[in-house]
């Protein structure tokens, strides 16, 4: 924990004290005195009220007029924003530098005694059920700053043995079905595309590009336009088959509901495995495929599939 951390803490910490004694801070903290007194003199300029009581039992007391009020939740609020929290829980990682249980800590702070074990009890008899981020992104806090900069990047990215070095100017992340994804426009060619978060290895902003402002980006990524390479699909599915794309789908893709269920979309070459074994979830509730190409491979990876299964 950092001092700003620390320093944050303690107001909280102390904020329903009337008296606490240097012991506390160390003990509490795992620092030394010197360190103790020195937190103590930012809190008086960060505006706590302080007073110090010498002789040989000294302590310090906190006027009555509170730094912080309190905060007051209903139990449909506390519920709301626990189960909000445990969310986190199966990420990892996120763009923000957070500790869970040190959130988690800081939120039972503000409860009632029995609104924490309202909230024990519920945990037991509710479940919430998230897909897990098993895989590392280590430039998610980032790409949020850069996008929150306006700024263009350098990333490095990594698909396979394939290292690739990319400008671009991230518009948007997105965390979807256990991975995390940035949408960005890559300056050289000015198309979009998608970036899987945890194959980029590293991140520096840079200003030697012209950018654009978020807006404009945003707006402009929500009609983006595929590259030349990208071959378009359009796949027909039995209208049943519509939880399946609302389970998992990806941004390249759209569905059109009408008197015929379509999904519409495209892929990059190289992505020919990841778009065959997508479509082949559907099994039976595909009713049509375009282009003919996109149905020879999904003959052939169900041949490859069938031949293997055959062997066991």
């Amino acid at each position: 924990m950092n001092k700003s951390e620390r320093l944050n803490d303690m107001i909280r910490y102390l904020n329903g004290r009337e008296f606490f004694n240097l012991s506390d801070l160390m003990s509490t903290y795992h620092i030394s005195k010197s360190t103790a007194l020195r937190d103590i003199h930012s809190l008086e300029q960060l505006g706590m009220p302080l007073y110090a009581e010498h002789g040989r039992n000294g302590r310090y007391g906190i006027l009555k007029n509170r730094l912080l009020s309190p905060m007051i939740f209903t139990m449909d609020e506390v519920y709301a924003l626990y189960f909000a929290m445990l969310t986190l829980e199966s990420y990892q990682s996120t763009p923000f530098h957070l500790s869970g249980n040190r959130l988690n800590e800081k939120f039972e702070n503000c409860l009632s005694p029995s609104q924490i074990e309202q909230i024990h009890n519920m945990k037991k008899v509710l479940q919430l059920e998230t897909y897990p981020h098993t895989n590392a992104s280590p430039c998610l806090d980032q790409i949020l700053k850069s996008i929150l900069h306006e700024s263009s990047c350098r990333i490095s990215y990594v698909r396979g043995k394939r290292h690739t070095t990319y400008e671009v100017q991230f518009a948007r992340i997105s965390a979807r079905f256990g991975q995390w994804y940035a949408v960005g426009m890559e300056l050289k060619t000015q198309q979009y595309r998608v970036f899987r978060c945890d194959r980029i290895t590293s991140l520096q902003e840079t200003s030697d590009q012209p950018t654009l402002l978020l807006d404009e980006l945003l707006q402009r990524s929500g009609q983006r336009q595929q590259s030349e390479q990208s071959i378009s699909f359009e796949v027909m599915i039995a209208e049943q088959a519509k939880d399946i794309f609302d389970k998992e789908h990806y941004p390249s893709m759209r569905l059109e509901a009408g008197e015929q269920t379509v999904i519409r979309g495209c892929y990059n070459p190289g992505e020919e495995a990841f778009i065959t074994d997508y479509f082949i979830r559907y099994g039976q509730h595909i009713l049509s495929i375009q282009p003919d190409a996109l149905k020879e491979m999904i003959h052939i990876r169900l041949d490859s599939l069938l031949q293997h299964y055959q062997q066991l």
